[in-house]
């Protein structure tokens, strides 16, 4: 019966694929970077699948300009075969869906299918209940003992022990290039490792090893992603049941990405037999103690945490020194915060960094982590905004669009300033003024609002503090030309962030 099911597919959808990818292929010759922000034709059947194939290599500064040119700040994307996409910028929209509504936006099934070989019913693709006793279970790992916990012993060491000093060897070379993101991403990667499963990887080590692993990891992501945002779905879908093209290396990166994971689950549950008690608890002991036997599932929850902590925190960062290389006004104030606080700076010296939060808030609202967000509709309903929403419509709003709002961030929402986020009395102390969470909606908002937002800020400052103290980070790029922001689940700085290393000097600070 499955294999009569698999040759009707077959037979019905080939010819239509084969059509589509003619006409696409055919579009793509005149419209390969249209500078049109005009809402994308429509035609029967396909929807606006030529303009969608067109601007995939950009599809989100396509949406953001878009959103950009409509008064609502919302619109419908008509997909192939009935399927629709509302995207938004507005506010008042991104309210109802996080937290008015609530019930009604769920990560839904269009998410699911497309990553759910490499999610599986982790917190990032889970609704219901599954969500709920995630969300309950990591938030326990979020307190403020183990905040402390985590910038006093993870990043402290591995900043001191890996991090700065492959970075004082790059400075004693100028001719030695380094490719920053790929250093953070390291960073990054080694430290959630350890906080949240008490394992270490030992990516970052002086050596800057290759692994099939984090390989396979940045496949997984970046082919999910490809799926989710496909003009036309149902092509990927016949490729994983004929196991060809990216399908296949999807399937073969998977199971190296599930096969540490396992690993990593299995060696926690020995140690947790073996041993009456332990010297600390991670999230992953968490979940093992608290009844969860089936492995599959902690193994999806391990993925996911490793994909929030590795890559939305070292993205982050790159942009972030990227910005700080062309603004010296900010480098300046920074270092002014730095050098008034210990030399290992402790964990109430970093929460009270706030010039440098306020600048991290900013680099993150032109250049979010997580550009888009989308949920699914579970039944009809009308936003704020008088847009209609059919019980299965995917809903997303648009991150990046809204870091580029003039409705939200005025007239000088293109500059990087720090400032906009701060209050300085007279004695010239500054103040964090924080913005609206739905109109600033990097972290998300209500019910699924980050639970380790907190812990993303403390990070990233002490890696701030510990780098900008002792080096400056120099781009390694031609005069005038800015890298491309581009996204897969989470976004990344295109060919990487090659960068020199140099000493800084005492008349520096």
């Amino acid at each position: 019966m499955e294999l009569e099911t698999l040759l009707s597919l077959l037979l019905f959808s080939a010819p239509l694929v084969w059509f589509l990818f003619l006409a696409t292929k055919k579009q793509s010759k005149f419209q390969k970077t249209p500078s049109s922000t005009a809402i994308p034709k429509t035609y029967p059947i396909i929807g606006s699948v030529f303009s969608i194939y067109a601007n995939f290599h950009r599809r989100v500064h396509w949406i953001s300009d878009i959103l950009q040119t409509i008064p609502s700040s919302t619109f419908i994307l008509h997909r192939s075969f009935g399927s629709r996409q509302v995207f938004t910028a507005n506010p008042a929209v991104v309210q109802h869906i996080l937290k008015t509504n609530f019930p009604c936006y769920r990560k839904g099934l269009t998410l699911k299918r497309s990553v759910g070989d490499f999610l599986g019913d982790g917190i990032f693709s889970a609704d219901g209940e599954t969500w709920k006793f995630q969300r309950q279970i990591s938030s326990h790992e979020f307190n403020t003992k183990s905040l402390r916990k985590f910038v006093e012993t993870v990043v402290e060491v591995e900043l001191n022990d890996r991090l700065l000093p492959i970075l004082s060897e790059a400075s004693k070379n100028q001719t030695v290039l380094l490719d920053f993101q790929d250093i953070l991403q390291r960073f990054t990667f080694d430290s959630i490792c350890r906080i949240a499963f008490g394992f270490d990887p030992e990516y970052l080590h002086s050596s800057l090893p290759k692994t099939m692993f984090v390989k396979a990891f940045d496949d997984s992501s970046l082919i999910s992603s490809v799926r989710f945002n496909a003009a036309i779905p149902l092509i990927w879908k016949v490729k994983k049941i004929l196991n060809i093209g990216i399908e296949r290396r999807l399937k073969e990166a998977v199971a190296e990405v599930r096969g540490l994971a396992t690993r990593i689950v299995r060696e926690k549950k020995k140690e947790l037999k073996e041993k009456a008690t332990l010297e600390s608890v991670d999230l992953l002991s968490r979940f093992l103690s608290s009844g969860h036997s089936d492995e599959s599932f902690v193994v999806d929850i391990v993925i996911s945490f490793i994909l929030a902590g590795k890559d939305t925190t070292s993205a982050a960062l790159t942009w972030f020194f990227w910005l700080l290389s062309k603004h010296s006004h900010v480098e300046n104030e920074i270092l002014k915060e730095i050098t008034g606080k210990s030399e290992i700076v402790s964990y109430d010296e970093v929460k009270d960094m706030v010039y440098t939060h306020a600048s991290l808030c900013e680099s993150m609202r032109l250049y979010p982590p997580v550009p888009v967000d989308t949920k699914e509709a579970a039944y009809n309903d009308v936003l704020p905004d008088g847009t209609f929403v059919k019980k299965g419509w995917r809903v997303a709003y648009h991150i990046y669009a809204m870091g580029r709002s003039e409705k939200i961030w005025g007239l000088d929402w293109a500059e990087f300033r720090p400032e906009r986020w701060l209050s300085q009395d007279e004695d010239g102390k500054w103040s964090f003024i924080g913005m609206d969470p739905y109109s600033y909606a990097v972290f998300q908002a209500g019910p699924r609002v980050c639970l380790g937002k907190e812990m993303a800020f403390l990070q990233m400052k002490r890696v701030v503090a510990g780098i900008m103290r002792q080096f400056r980070v120099v781009p390694a790029m031609d005069k005038g030309v800015e890298p491309e922001y581009i996204a897969h689940l989470t976004s990344l700085m295109k060919g990487g962030f090659s960068v020199r290393i140099e000493k800084r000097s005492h008349k520096d600070q």
